[in-house]
């Protein structure tokens, strides 16, 4: 078995695609009102929201525990709505050498899709794919939109 994979999730979002990328660009501090029992907050170390290379720190609930993710922005395109971090250290290093996050947002037939990619390298291969991880991002998402749009 391999130790590289990528996890990829698309999830419709109905409240734009324009306001998921500005929370994420520019106020992911403000994830910790909408969803705060999966987000307990974001500490800005280094730089400023919504610009390549910020370091920041997430402060989340994964699996019943609380954990920490310590982050750089990686790119960003504004045209496409994509952003990349590159996790640096925290809970999720300890089972990963490497892990990347992408955000990507696009719209087909006006639908807007929110687009989660995982992309890591596992220590050993006694560490599972991150789908719990990955299903915690599409509940995040969902939490947002319904923050936006209501029930």
């Amino acid at each position: 078995m391999g130790l590289t994979g990528k996890l990829i999730a698309a999830v419709e979002f109905k409240a734009g695609g324009d306001v998921f990328h500005e929370l994420f660009r520019h106020k992911p501090h403000h994830l910790s009102n909408i969803t705060p029992e999966k987000v307990q907050g974001c500490d800005l170390h280094e730089g400023e929201f919504g610009h390549v290379g910020t370091i920041f720190t997430w402060r989340y609930t994964h699996d019943g525990k609380e954990k920490k993710a310590k982050h750089v922005i990686q790119a960003i395109n504004e045209e496409r709505k994509l952003m990349e971090f590159k996790v640096l250290e925290g809970d999720i290093m300890e089972l990963y050498k490497a892990f990347v996050i992408t955000i990507h947002v696009e719209t087909k037939n006006d639908i807007d899709l929110v687009t989660w990619t995982l992309e890591y390298e596992m220590l050993n291969e006694e560490v599972e794919h991150p789908l719990s991880l990955l299903s915690l991002l599409i509940d995040i998402t969902k939490d947002i939109e319904i923050h936006h749009v209501g029930k």
